[in-house]
């Protein structure tokens, strides 16, 4: 079965079934809190309460997500948090995307290769100083794993194609058609090819080297010489041989192979579907005040669900919000702009200008700063900004994000400010603080205590015996 098929599978009549139990559940809840709590009819009638619980989306359960081996997951585990995977050995995929953190790096855009420390932590070495920031905010990792996310990164640069060979779309097209578990397999090979993040520059390794000339794939391209580092250490060896079938000597272990396990362990690590919020859909609870308003105009008058539906709080799409471009954008190396014009790169359709795919909302309360560049350090400030965006665009401060000093001019993405207000199609919103004080609170109730901590947690120690980031 390839990828493509096996994430479109769906059992309709099943979901049918669920769905229609689920909402008597949650309608016979309600029912039950509405007679002890008469008083919160001064907020809502029964008739709206009720309403609101018929668009809510229905509880997740296993079948939405791949079943992963935890075997498999414990090998990515060691993978992820290795710094081995990075040109000059010194950044793991854990570095950008630690737990402390909601599983981002607490920042607004990182530093990769180049950079110590985490968080608002992390500085520049001068030693081997960064050439820029990373042009992106660092997403959170949370239920890749489930099948409905078929489009990756912020602007969807990879995504399930049942018509491609392989069943994905990347931008290496035919240098990646075989090997990959996933779609979030396929993702995993992009950062170490990347100098910003985890490649480092030009003349620095044999990562890097490989990498400027183009050599990707095959004996001694940038993912092989990864690969081989990894295969020559006896303890990750064994462990492949011991989990795939197909895998019998160092020699036979390829990228795909370490992408796969790293997928494996994201997706067992970060499931996220026991916060409050599923308690409220399976039934099992109700919001209390005042996130219960929250929900009510998060599905209704805020207008929140018509991008962040489903059970991840997201349409897997793209649009164009308004948020402010800071930070050194997505130009080319020979461009002088600091422009990110979004899905349109993918694309090439002007209806797609400064889009970038709107994220799940599981954790958010804790997966800040927000927005693709992470302009907005503070959730509040970035939901108000959501209301009206071109006229938030208008008085928008860079003190509000969260940038190590750094050498280099962040605001020059500021000048595009009038092209990406201008493509801003949806109407403002005009709540009250009060309003908007209710939706935090049930954006609270997303945050998922067991998804934060983890499954696995991360390793003492690494088979590289390099050091592994730790908040200290």
């Amino acid at each position: 079965m390839t990828i493509a098929s096996f994430a479109f599978e769906h059992d309709l009549e099943r979901v049918a079934h669920r769905d229609a139990f689920n909402r008597s559940r949650r309608h016979a809840a309600w029912e039950n809190v509405i007679k002890k709590r008469p008083s919160i009819l001064r907020i809502r009638d029964i008739d709206s309460i009720l309403n609101t619980i018929d668009g809510l989306p229905a509880p997740l359960t296993d079948a939405d997500f791949a079943p992963v081996n935890e075997s498999e997951a414990r090998l990515g585990q060691l993978l992820f948090y290795d710094p081995i995977l990075s040109g000059n050995r010194a950044v793991s995929c854990g570095t950008c995307h630690h737990p402390a953190f909601g599983t981002g790096d607490g920042l607004s855009l990182g530093l990769g290769d180049g950079g110590q420390g985490l968080g608002e932590r992390r500085v520049a070495d001068p030693q081997n100083m960064p050439e820029q920031r990373i042009p992106r905010n660092a997403p959170a990792l949370f239920n890749l794993g489930a099948h409905e996310f078929t489009v990756l990164f912020h602007d969807g640069r990879i995504e399930v194609d049942p018509d491609r060979p392989g069943g994905l779309r990347t931008p290496l097209d035919a240098d990646m058609v075989a090997g990959f578990a996933s779609l979030l397999s396929a993702q995993t090979m992009f950062p170490v090819l990347s100098a910003d993040e985890m490649a480092g520059h030009y003349s620095e390794n044999d990562v890097s080297q490989a990498v400027r000339r183009g050599v990707l794939t095959g004996e001694g391209g940038a993912w092989d010489i990864i690969a081989r580092r990894v295969a020559d250490i006896p303890e990750y060896a064994n462990g492949f041989a011991a989990t795939y079938d197909h895998i019998n000597t160092p020699d036979q272990i390829g990228f795909a192979d370490i992408s796969n396990a790293i997928a494996a362990f994201m997706e067992f690590e970060w499931r996220s579907d026991t916060a409050p919020f599923d308690a409220h859909l399976r039934g099992h609870d109700v919001l209390q005040e005042p996130a219960a308003t929250g929900l009510a105009l998060f599905y209704g008058e805020a207008g929140c669900a018509a991008c962040h539906s489903g059970p991840f709080m997201t349409d897997h799409d793209f649009h164009a919000m308004g948020a402010p471009q800071i930070g050194p954008g997505k130009a080319a190396r020979f461009e002088s702009h600091a422009r990110d014009e979004g899905r349109y790169r993918v694309t090439g359709d002007a209806a797609d200008l400064y889009a970038f795919r709107t994220p799940s909302l599981r954790n958010v309360a804790l997966t800040a700063p927000y927005g693709h560049a992470g302009a907005h350090s503070d959730l509040r400030a970035f939901v108000v900004a959501h209301l009206d965006p071109a006229a938030s665009l208008a008085t928008y401060d860079i003190a509000a994000a969260t940038l190590p000093d750094l050498s280099v001019d962040d605001a020059k993405g500021l000048e595009d400010i009038a092209a990406i207000a201008a493509a801003v199609t949806i109407e403002p919103v005009q709540i009250s603080d009060e309003q908007v004080t209710a939706l935090i609170a049930f954006l609270d109730t997303l945050t998922d205590p067991a998804a934060l901590v983890g499954r696995l947690g991360i390793p003492q120690s690494v088979p590289s015996g390099l050091p592994v980031d730790r908040l200290r």
